[in-house]
């Protein structure tokens, strides 16, 4: 883990469970809450990443959509194609109003520097692009009133 103003970056190696998750979005929502309503940037380099348990994932959509307007860049960094696509699908669902980024781990340096020059480096909110309670909230699926 590695924290620099106001972007925090981590890598995951292994499997992740509950805990682990649990523990990297705690030092995530310190840099949040010492940040005030300035957003902030994460890298999360998950090139050695195995797999992650769904209850792990549950928590990070949850915690992501909570505080989807803290954050105004994030960088993922990964070594296989899966990995972009299915850490893309999981940010952009929870994270719509942040940019979002893959980078190969070869580019680690460029996903660094891109995540430390965004919006968040000038203090200011990302923009707003769905409503406060989330894209979801008046969403009925048709198959229930089936």
């Amino acid at each position: 883990m590695e924290t620099s103003g106001g972007v925090i970056g981590f890598k995951v190696t292994g499997h992740v469970t509950v805990e682990d998750e649990e523990n990297i979005l705690q030092q995530i929502e310190f840099l949040i809450q010492s940040r005030r309503k300035r957003p902030i940037g994460i890298l999360a380099d998950l090139s050695e990443m195995d797999g992650i348990d769904l209850a792990a994932r549950w928590e990070e959509i949850r915690f992501l959509q909570k505080h989807s307007l803290h954050i105004a860049r994030m960088a993922v960094v990964g070594a296989h194609p899966w990995e972009k696509v299915s850490s893309l699908f999981v940010v952009a669902a929870a994270l719509l109003q942040a940019e979002t980024l893959y980078f190969h781990v070869s580019e680690l340096h460029h996903a660094w520097h891109w995540v430390r020059t965004s919006k968040h480096a000038q203090d200011l909110p990302p923009a707003r692009i769905s409503a406060p309670d989330g894209v979801w909230k008046d969403y009925t699926p048709e198959y229930m009133d089936v």
